[in-house]
């Protein structure tokens, strides 16, 4: 039997809780929260938790980390010391030292380290992923996800807004599309962005894009903004172009960018040869709920089945480091070399 502990009840936090609820094998043994929240049917009988410390007591060897970005690497490494694997959300940490520094831990504990790479787990994508490799490259990566959020969705972006600005929040999902599609190296970042509200602190911005120039002659561009003034048209564009054609997701620009449903939802697949276009349909997608669904029996398949999760790790460190130097490039102005070291 798994005994699990999810620390941090916001949106995604709850959606695991639920998703390992669900699951046989999987008994929850703690939900941590540092203030009160109302709780679905479902998981109101657990045992709440107000901090992280109290949840390791009760010796959990399945640890999910669903809170602030800040708090991640700290709380990962904490809870492969106490000898549980870890699910994390993305970000899987602030700063790259710190997410090889939980990367580490997981190989000197032998814990299983997952990252919350939500798309890695929807048919629809992995799709698309296998359809834009099968053109060749090199590629071009035309790639956004702005979201129009007021009243309840504007408050959590300002709060996420306080650790972490949108291009890395979204980003690191996008850009692991990227590195999952070309083998290319990342070898520098240009990024630009713009503060569009008093409401945020004056060294964060809304608005940022990015473009990445990878090692095999690839090229990316990444745009993210949270806000009441952010435009519904063209905020959801998926787009990759290669030699031999391109593949996009057509049906993805229907407004309501607030809507966590939509941010994943691909709907019908073009891909476009120079001889003729293809649309490929995807119909019965996973919803946000099924998605984690997904995401934690992974996990425990990770646990039981002792997957390999080198790749993984890796791939989670490097989306990061990406979007990590977009963001110090929109800071000081300047582009930011990364070389294929990374």
């Amino acid at each position: 039997m798994i005994r699990a502990v999810i620390a941090g009840l916001g949106n995604m936090g709850l959606s695991h809780a639920l998703a390992l609820h669900s699951l046989p094998g999987v008994e929850i043994i703690g939900l941590i929260n540092r203030s009160p929240v109302e709780l679905p049917e479902e998981l109101q009988s657990y045992h709440r938790l107000k901090s992280f410390s109290d949840g390791l007591e009760l010796k959990p060897n399945l640890v999910v980390i669903a809170t602030y970005s800040d708090s991640h690497a700290d709380y990962a490494c904490a809870a492969m010391e106490a000898g549980a694997h870890v699910f994390v959300e993305k970000p899987l940490a602030t700063t790259v030292s710190d997410a090889e520094r939980v990367v580490a831990k997981a190989k000197e504990t032998g814990r299983k380290l997952v990252v919350g790479y939500i798309l890695r787990h929807h048919p629809s994508w992995i799709r698309l992923i296998k359809e834009a490799r099968g053109l060749g490259g090199p590629f071009v990566f035309r790639l956004n996800l702005n979201q129009q959020s007021s009243g309840a969705e504007w408050e959590t972006h300002k709060a996420l807004m306080q650790t972490t600005s949108p291009i890395v929040d979204c980003g690191v999902h996008y850009v692991d599309v990227m590195c999952q599609i070309t083998d290319g190296k990342p070898l520098r970042v240009h990024g630009m962005g713009v503060r569009l509200s008093n409401e945020i602190a004056e060294d964060m911005y809304n608005y940022g894009q990015f473009q990445v120039v990878f090692d095999d002659g690839s090229v990316g561009w990444y745009e993210a903004g949270w806000g009441p003034m952010m435009s519904e048209t063209a905020f959801f564009v998926k787009d990759i172009v290669s030699p031999n054609g391109s593949v996009s997701i057509t049906d993805g620009n229907k407004g309501a960018s607030a809507d966590i449903d939509g941010h994943t939802k691909v709907g019908s697949i073009l891909v476009h040869r120079p001889d003729g276009d293809v649309s490929i349909d995807m119909p019965d997608e996973p919803r946000h709920q099924e998605l984690c669904d997904a995401e934690q029996a992974y996990m425990v398949r990770a646990i039981t089945e002792n997957i390999d999760l080198k790749r993984h790790m890796q791939d989670a460190v490097l989306s990061l480091a990406i979007c990590l130097a977009a963001d110090e490039s929109i800071r000081t102005g300047q582009p930011i070399t990364l070389g294929t070291a990374q």
